[in-house]
């Protein structure tokens, strides 16, 4: 959903391309490891401790924030959709509503005096269980009332501004998703996890012609504006097939696997606001069900890491040596040329300072490592060079912010960074990117569907349509009369 607008780290190269998980963890990141449950007191009740921990696998904070006071834009297609107040101020807020309005916005997308948008993603809470709805209208009660409405507010273009027109597209889209048979107990709360609380399908699925789940394509990975949800399904060469339920469990709890994935964009909002909170069996539970849906390959596969081509540390401390780095990049710097264009000089210039010289990052800073990660070993460049282009925000007001080269380097230099970040931190044997391709990686928009696209023009056609039929009929009625 959050990007539908969606960050843990500075480059997040490797959760973009496979922001879910991966393999072989020994790295963790104690910051978000083992972390305790906000919001959850022994002076609250059972219910409400229930619902602090629905609202957590439920990712509400992602876009409403961790006051629930919303502002957070969500891209979409049809236009940023703002999210709102959901503190129980009863001016700004939904103070005043009930249980059964709360279950109506979750399950049916329909507030008391209006249709919500699809961007909070009621299409997948429509399946959530009347007990933790319960459970978090009691926790929502408590949480501080906020009396402000958020600075900005959802204005859509024609026709999407007409919110009645969600009552055809529920029709349509809702449900998101279908239960499966022969799941057993496990897998069947891991479906609920990441079919309706989690709402998995949101970012990860492509869209339809309406906007909806192309369910043939379910959890296959879908471009997000400039981030792309990789492919999470079973599939050896494009999906997860080769991480063990494991590798899921700790990807999720830290946001990272050793030489592997780094989560950032929504998959970094995800586990810093969600995913590091689950209970370990609801962990495992996702994992269990994860490794259980239909493989969907995709044409985006990625290389089988060769660790055999990976960079090694100049020594095992110079991650947590920010001195040592500092001199070590200056070397570096000093032996391949300062001023020269060359690709080294150019990484080295804009990205080892903070990735470091190896790529190894900076763990106690949060500055990601890049060694090994998957999304630089894709066949399509896409996600490292949009990541180079645009940068990264945190996913949290502490975490690092990578900027965007965009405006300092031209196509040509981000080819060369690209090349060198995938053959010398990605083990690949060679990478041909070129300046074209950067420039349409740049210039590549939204891919809307035709509906969407020329939902205006439609829909001006439709109304013409519809008052001639209504003037064909009256001049019909009028006629039959005068010759009555």
């Amino acid at each position: 959903m959050k990007p539908l607008s969606m960050m843990l780290s500075m480059l997040v190269i490797g959760m973009t391309s496979n922001a879910a998980m991966a393999e072989g963890a020994s790295s963790v990141n104690t910051s978000l490891a083992n972390t305790s449950l906000p919001n959850v007191s022994p002076a609250n009740s059972k219910l409400v401790n229930r619902g602090a921990y629905i609202a957590r696998a439920a990712d509400c904070m992602a876009c409403h924030g961790e006051d629930y006071t919303g502002g957070t834009p969500i891209e979409t297609p049809m236009g940023e959709i703002y999210s709102t107040n959901i503190t129980p101020s009863k001016r700004y807020g939904i103070g005043d509503y009930t249980e059964a309005d709360l279950k109506n916005a979750l399950q049916k997308g329909r507030a008391p005096n209006h249709m919500l948008y699809p961007a909070m993603p009621y299409p997948s809470y429509s399946g959530m269980k009347e007990e933790d709805i319960s459970a978090l209208f009691a926790y929502l009660q408590t949480v501080p009332a906020v009396d402000e409405a958020p600075k900005e507010k959802t204005d859509l273009p024609f026709p999407f501004n007409i919110r009645s027109l969600m009552l055809g597209w529920n029709l349509l889209n809702v449900p998101s998703t279908e239960k499966r048979d022969g799941l057993n107990e496990t897998q069947k709360r891991g479906e609920y996890l990441v079919n309706n609380l989690e709402h998995c399908g949101t970012c990860h699925t492509p869209r339809n012609s309406t906007m909806g789940f192309d369910k043939s394509m379910y959890l296959s990975g879908a471009q997000l504006g400039h981030w792309h949800a990789p492919n999470i399904t079973p599939d050896e060469s494009s999906g997860i097939g080769s991480w063990s339920e494991q590798d899921i469990v700790t990807y999720l709890r830290t946001g990272e696997l050793d030489q592997r994935a780094y989560a950032g964009g929504p998959m970094g909002e995800a586990v810093a606001h969600s995913t590091r909170y689950l209970k370990n069996e609801d962990l495992s539970a996702i994992a269990s069900y994860l490794k259980a849906v239909p493989a969907v390959q995709t044409d985006d596969k990625v290389s089988a890491v060769d660790v055999s081509r990976l960079p090694t540390p100049i020594n095992e401390s110079i991650t947590h040596d920010l001195l040592a780095q500092k001199e070590y990049l200056k070397q570096a710097k000093a032996a391949v040329g300062n001023g020269s264009n060359s690709p080294e000089s150019l990484y080295l210039a804009t990205c080892g300072s903070c990735h470091g010289v190896d790529g190894y990052g900076q763990p106690d800073a949060r500055y990601a490592p890049i060694v090994g990660l998957s999304s630089i070993r894709r066949e399509r460049p896409d996600a490292l060079v949009n990541m180079i282009l645009h940068g990264v925000e945190g996913a949290t007001n502490t975490s690092p912010i990578m900027p965007g080269f965009s405006d300092e380097l031209n196509s040509e230099q981000i080819a060369g960074i690209t090349n060198y970040v995938r053959v010398n931190f990605g083990g690949l044997t060679s990478s041909d990117v070129s300046a074209s391709d950067v420039d349409r990686i740049a210039n590549t928009g939204v891919d809307k569907p035709f509906l969407i696209k020329y939902a205006g023009l439609l829909a001006i056609i439709g109304i013409i349509v519809a008052i001639a039929i209504i003037v064909f009929i009256i001049r019909a009625i009028l006629r039959s009369r005068r010759r009555a």
